[in-house]
């Protein structure tokens, strides 16, 4: 899978890593690698399904949609 992810500058040092495609995925870090690899780790678990939250709905449906 291809992502894309925006790198900046931090004010105070160092770089902050954001998704515009997963709101609030927002990551950090002293270079720009391990921003990077700090971002990779936020998005494997922003994208990991929550086993609760899946059985938190009894009556639900589930569907599997191709987009």
């Amino acid at each position: 899978m291809k992502i894309k992810v925006y790198l900046e500058p931090s004010d105070e040092g160092g770089y902050t890593v954001f998704v515009p495609s997963l709101p609030g995925c927002i990551s950090e870090g002293e270079t720009k690698e391990e921003a990077i690899k700090n971002i990779k780790e936020a998005i494997e678990l922003y994208l990991e399904p929550v086993e609760d939250d899946i059985l938190g709905v009894s009556n639900a449906e589930e569907l599997e949609l191709a987009i």
